[in-house]
């Protein structure tokens, strides 16, 4: 679980409490439900403390890091043990389910699975959320592989009256949530 203290949007947000604990609380505790061997990846004290206090484990890892996957990377080299799939699951993520996860974990049955992450359609309820740039949008190809992710709205309906966009198209929102074999993991984030 990679949570940084310092968020440009909302900071020190896995220690914000969240009714009777913190966001970082919530979040581990949901991902251990499925997951045996979980560890929160962080870059300050005061998150490492609070994930002692509720019993938790926690790595220090640098704040040089420009991603939450860079930061499971990390971890994962410090972290004792061989594993075959790592998933990343974001700190401030308190309302993640344990069948986000356990779907995300059961697309690595099939052994040609690298990398997998979650989507899902807008219902027509959240359809106004397709235009918000808090909601992370995902293209995927007939494969169902992810082409592009975007804060925009993504495909852009020319000709289209922004209000019906939904009716033309299934926009799919991105669950942030992303596994990774091992080996990939390390492989990716060596890129530069």
């Amino acid at each position: 679980i990679p949570a940084r203290y310092q968020s440009t949007r909302l900071p020190a947000k896995p220690l914000r409490m969240l009714g009777c604990k913190s966001i970082i609380q919530w979040v581990y505790e949901a991902v251990h439900t499925v997951i045996e061997d979980v560890v929160v990846a962080t870059d300050d004290e005061r998150i490492v403390e609070e994930v002692e206090r509720f019993g938790g484990r926690a790595i220090m890892t640098s704040t040089e890091h420009r991603s939450g996957t860079d930061r499971c990377a990390e971890a994962l080299s410090k972290m004792e043990g061989e594993y075959d799939v790592v998933v990343n699951v974001q700190g401030d993520e308190p309302f993640i389910r344990k069948e986000h996860i356990e779907a995300l974990i059961n697309c690595f049955n099939n052994p040609a699975t690298e990398i997998a992450t979650l989507a899902k359609a807008f219902t027509k309820e959240e359809s106004n959320n397709i235009h918000n740039h808090n909601c992370v949008k995902v293209v995927t190809d007939l494969r169902n592989r992810a082409l592009y992710f975007s804060r925009a709205t993504i495909p852009y309906q020319r000709d289209v009256e922004p209000t019906e966009w939904a009716e033309h198209h299934t926009y799919l929102k991105h669950i942030g949530i992303y596994a990774f074999r091992a080996a990939v993991l390390k492989e990716i984030t060596a890129l530069d």
